[in-house]
């Protein structure tokens, strides 16, 4: 087969670009003009093109004589941030590579959503069949990322293609979000963290990367798949880690410090024009929010059978170890 990919040199479309090249297909990928990730596909066989994701006639050349359509490209983040910006990326970048796909009359489309979809579930279990109940939107993330779910699931009514993907927090050694926490774990340079109670899905990014190209093999179209090996909550993260590693997990901050301290740095992070490690935003999300699903869907239909959360954290903290020796 032939595929195309958006966001091909991120994290989340290397690993998929990858796992697509070893089973054979021939891949486009679309990466930015600026894009300073390109050492993510060193010796990978793919031609790369460049281009905004917004840019139709750009992906139109792409997927020129493709097959399937893979839409991983996103803006992800959390507290201060550029909304304007984020919504051009996931909304209107969503609405382009639709387009795109459509008139490119490409026989699958599959689009990495997110389970923020779903919105504040209270701590219950949930699976694809869920309506959202929180009337409002924690983030500009949660915001845009529903309302680029509500263009993909119009176009699935219409009769297009399209299969979305809506998976947990994204692990991997690679990766440039919790990536970083490991490593200064694993360093011993984390000594404290904030809301241990704080309940975490995890998925490593090659299963991921699986569970799409299955849903394009196999998936009818409009489906829905929450694509994620588990969910455990912080303090049961690092007890996982340090028993891996050795390293003694990092202690809790009590949650009015942690409150106290986003309370401050959020209007400093709004002079400066800067996204501060704590803001009220992400205390919410540490605190007030709490998202778990069940993902047995994707195992039944799709044949999904993904690492567990302990062996993917077990394989990250063994991926950084070697390579620091």
């Amino acid at each position: 087969m032939k595929a195309f990919v958006t966001g091909a040199t991120g994290f989340t479309g290397s690993h998929l670009v990858k796992a697509l090249r070893d089973r054979g297909h021939t891949v486009t990928g679309l990466a930015r003009p600026t894009s300073p990730n390109l050492f993510r596909l060193k010796d990978c066989q793919v031609n790369l093109i460049y281009g905004d994701v917004t840019d139709e006639e750009v992906l139109k050349a792409g997927m020129a004589g493709v097959d399937w359509v893979f839409h991983t490209a996103a803006f992800v983040d959390l507290g201060l941030v550029d909304e304007a910006k984020m919504e051009r990326a996931n909304v209107e970048g969503t609405r382009a590579v639709l387009n795109a796909a459509k008139a490119s009359n490409v026989s699958k489309m599959v689009y990495c959503s997110t389970i923020g979809i779903y919105g504040d579930t209270e701590g219950n279990t949930v699976d694809e069949t869920f309506q959202r109940t929180q009337a409002d939107f924690s983030s500009a993330y949660d915001r845009t990322k529903y309302a680029a779910q509500q263009l993909v699931d119009r176009a699935a009514d219409d009769g297009f293609p399209v299969v979305s993907v809506m998976p947990s927090g994204i692990f991997g050694a690679d990766d440039p979000h919790f990536g970083p926490v490991i490593q200064n774990f694993l360093n011993g340079k984390l000594g404290v963290w904030a809301g241990g109670d704080r309940v975490t899905g995890i998925v490593h990014v090659d299963d991921l990367a699986e569970a799409m190209i299955l849903a394009a093999e196999k998936s009818v179209p409009g489906e829905h798949y929450i694509i994620s090996a588990g969910d455990l909550t912080t303090r049961e993260m690092f007890e996982i880690l340090s028993r891996v590693s050795g390293v003694r997990p990092p202690r809790e901050v009590p949650q009015p410090v942690v409150r106290l301290v986003g309370n401050v740095l959020d209007p400093i992070g709004r002079l400066a024009k800067w996204n501060p490690p704590l803001s009220r935003e992400r205390v919410h999300y540490v605190y007030d929010r709490c998202v778990r699903v069940d993902s047995s869907k994707a195992r039944r239909v799709l044949g999904w059978t993904p690492r567990s959360v302990e062996q993917t954290l077990r394989e990250i903290v063994e991926s950084y170890q070697t390579a620091a020796n």
